[in-house]
C-alpha cells in the first residue's frame, strides 16, 4: 500500500514546501488527535489538501483531477456499494469505451483496484483527487441517491419521521447550498428527471441531479420541516424552517408550487445578523458613504433605496439600521418577509390574510413611539402617503421602491399620489443600486475589454489598462467571480432640486440639475469599480446594459 507519509512528505521537504520542524509538529498532532500525518499537515495549515494530492499524483504517475470542475452523475452510486466506496475512498466519475475512471485517494492500493474491477466488471483508470473534495462528493452523492430507496409513496412513514434516506438527501442538498454560498435552492421536476440548481452570486448553476422517484419524498420531507400540509399537493404553499450546519443556524424560506410534472420547490437561504456589513463595506463611493451616513443620522425625513428584486436594497437598509442601532432609539420595521433578525429592533411580519398590510401596520407602529421606521416596500398610495406624513412629523422613515434609477423615485411617489411639496420637504435622499459580480482575486489577471465594450462605456484603451478579467479556478468554481458588490447612485435633495420639485418640474430637468451638481450614476460607479479591478467590463455591461441604455448611448456618442 502506498505510504503517503514516507514518500509525499519527503518530496515536499525536498522541494522546500514543508520543514522538518513542521513534520515533527504534525506527527505530534496526528498522535494526539488520532489522524493521519497527511490530515495533520492539512489541519495545521502547513500544506493544503490540494498540494498533497498533486504531490501524490506526481509520485504515483497518475492524473490529478479537480472535482470542482466535474458534474458527476449521482446515478453512478449504483455502480459501487457505499461500504466499498468508504473503505477505499473512491468514486466512479464516468465511463468511456469500457473503462471507468475512478477518483481514488490511493491509486497504488492494488487490492482496492482489483476489488473495484470485479465489482464494475470493466477496467478501471484511477485518478487522484483532493481528499476532502472526494469525501464530500461521496457523502453528497450517496446521500442524494439514497433517497431512491425510500420509495415514491408520499404517505410512507419514513418520509415524515426523519429516517435516513430522504433526510440524508435533503440535508446534503442544503449543506451543498450553504457551502457554495448559494442564496437560493431550486428543485425542478421534469418529465423524466429532477434538476437541482443553486443560485450563487445571482446566477443559477446546475449541480448533481436527483433521481425522479425521490422527488415526492424530498418534497414531503421539506414540508414536514416547514410544518406545511402534507396532503395538499394542488395549491401553492409557503413556509420556513431553521437548519443547523457546523453549529451555525440557517433560516430557510420555502415555496412550493404545483406544476404539470410535480411540485416545484424554491428555498431562499436567509442570512444571519452577523452577515450585516458596515457602511464602508458596502463599497459606495467615498462621498456617497459620507452622505448616506449623514442622512441616516437625521432625526426625521425619508430615505429611499430603489432597484429591482435581488439588487441588494434590503442589505443597504439593514446596514443603515445596524449602524444607528442603540438602546436610545426605538427602531421598528414592517417587512414581507422578515429576512434577517436584528437585535433590539422590533420587526413586524406583514400578513395580508388577516389585514396586517404595510399601511395598516404602519398606522399602528406610529402609535408605538418610534424614532426610526423601516417600511419593507412602498407598494400602494396609502402606504406612500402615510410614510411621507410620518417623515414630515418627526420620524426617520426608510423604505424601498421598484424603479430603475434614483430620479424615477420622485416620479413614482407622484404616481402614488404624493404631492410635490410633500416630497420636497420629506425626502432626504434616494439611492438606486444593482449588484455586479466581483472578480475572483485568485485567478483575475489584467485584460483589455473589446473595442466595442470600451466604446459603449466611453473609455479609451489607455485608461482601461487597469481593468481585469478571469478565466476561473477552484476557488471560484470555474466562474471567474466570487461574491457580489453594489454599484450605486444617490440623489440628494439640495435647495436647487427642492425648488425644482416645488415648481413641479419634469424629471428630466431634475436629472440635469442633479448631474450638474455632481451626482454620479450607477454607470459611473460601475466603471470606476471595473477600472479598479473589482469587477469586469463584461459583467458591468451585462448588468447595466438593459437598465442604463440611454446613459450607455450618451457615453458612446460622446
Amino acid at each position: 500500500m502506498f505510504d503517503s507519509p514516507q514518500y509525499v512528505v519527503r518530496s515536499l521537504i525536498s522541494e522546500g514546501v514543508v520543514r522538518e520542524a513542521d513534520v515533527t509538529r504534525a506527527k505530534e498532532h496526528a498522535s494526539s488527535h488520532g489522524v493521519t500525518l497527511d490530515e495533520a499537515l492539512v489541519a495545521l495549515g502547513i500544506v493544503s489538501g490540494r498540494r498533497l494530492a498533486i504531490e501524490r499524483a506526481k509520485i504515483c504517475e497518475h492524473p490529478f483531477v479537480d472535482l470542482s470542475h466535474y458534474e458527476v452523475d449521482v446515478s453512478n452510486t449504483a455502480l459501487l456499494p457505499r461500504a466499498v466506496v468508504d473503505r477505499h475512498v473512491a468514486f466512479p466519475l464516468f465511463r468511456t469505451a469500457g473503462v471507468v475512471t475512478v477518483a481514488i485517494l490511493d491509486p497504488l492500493n492494488l487490492s482496492a483496484l482489483d476489488q473495484l474491477r470485479q465489482l464494475l466488471k470493466v477496467d478501471v483508470e484511477p485518478v487522484i483527487a483532493e481528499a476532502e473534495q472526494l469525501r464530500t462528493l461521496i457523502a453528497r452523492a450517496y446521500g442524494m441517491a439514497g433517497a431512491r430507496t425510500a420509495g415514491s409513496s408520499a404517505e410512507e412513514h419514513e418520509l415524515t419521521t426523519g429516517d435516513e434516506p430522504i433526510v440524508a438527501a435533503v440535508n446534503q442538498i442544503i449543506v451543498g447550498a450553504v457551502e457554495s454560498g448559494a442564496s437560493d435552492i431550486h428543485i425542478n421536476p421534469d418529465e423524466s428527471s429532477v434538476h437541482l440548481r443553486y443560485r450563487v452570486d445571482g446566477v443559477l448553476s446546475v449541480t448533481h441531479g436527483l433521481p425522479k422517484n425521490a422527488h415526492a419524498g424530498i418534497v414531503q420531507r421539506l414540508k414536514v420541516m416547514s410544518k406545511l400540509d402534507l396532503t395538499q399537493t394542488r395549491k401553492p404553499q409557503d413556509g420556513k424552517f431553521r437548519f443547523t450546519h457546523k453549529d451555525h443556524a440557517v433560516d430557510i424560506r420555502l415555496s412550493v408550487i404545483p406544476t404539470i410534472h410535480g411540485e416545484n420547490v424554491v428555498m431562499r437561504l436567509l442570512r444571519s445578523a452577523s452577515a450585516i456589513k458596515s457602511l464602508d463595506q458596502l463599497l459606495m463611493p467615498e462621498d456617497m458613504t459620507r452622505a448616506y451616513e449623514e442622512a441616516i443620522s437625521k432625526p426625521h425625513g425619508m430615505i429611499l433605496v430603489t432597484g429591482p428584486t435581488g439588487s441588494g436594497k434590503t442589505t443597504t437598509l439593514y446596514t443603515a439600521l445596524s449602524h444607528i442601532n442603540s438602546p436610545h432609539l426605538n427602531i421598528m420595521t414592517i417587512e414581507d418577509p422578515v429576512e434577517i433578525r436584528l437585535p433590539m429592533i422590533r420587526q413586524v411580519q406583514v400578513n395580508t390574510e388577516i389585514g396586517l398590510t404595510f399601511a395598516a401596520t404602519l398606522r399602528s407602529i406610529l402609535r408605538q413611539d418610534p424614532d426610526v421606521v423601516l417600511v419593507g416596500e412602498i407598494r400602494d398610495d396609502e402606504t406612500a402617503k402615510i410614510a411621507v406624513q410620518a417623515a414630515l412629523t418627526g420620524h426617520l422613515v426608510m423604505s424601498t421602491l421598484h424603479t430603475n434609477d434614483a430620479i424615477s423615485s420622485i416620479t413614482r411617489l407622484k404616481d402614488l399620489g404624493v404631492p410635490s411639496f410633500a416630497i420636497s420637504n420629506s425626502l432626504l435622499c434616494a439611492i438606486a443600486q444593482r449588484l455586479v459580480r466581483r472578480l475572483c482575486d485568485q485567478c483575475a489577471t489584467p485584460c483589455l475589454p473589446s473595442a466595442h465594450v470600451l466604446t459603449m462605456l466611453g473609455i479609451s484603451a489607455d485608461r482601461a489598462s487597469t481593468m481585469r478579467s478571469s478565466s476561473g479556478c477552484q476557488t471560484c468554481h470555474g466562474t471567474g467571480y466570487r461574491g457580489r458588490v453594489g454599484v450605486y447612485e444617490m440623489l440628494r435633495l439640495t435647495s436647487r432640486l427642492r425648488r425644482l420639485l416645488d415648481r413641479d418640474a419634469p424629471a428630466s430637468d431634475i436629472a440635469t440639475a442633479a448631474r450638474e451638481e455632481g451626482m454620479l450614476t450607477m454607470l459611473d460607479d460601475g466603471i470606476a469599480k471595473a477600472m479598479s479591478g473589482v469587477t469586469s467590463a463584461d459583467e458591468l455591461m451585462s448588468v447595466l446594459a438593459t437598465t442604463d441604455e440611454s446613459r450607455l448611448a450618451a457615453r458612446a456618442a460622446a
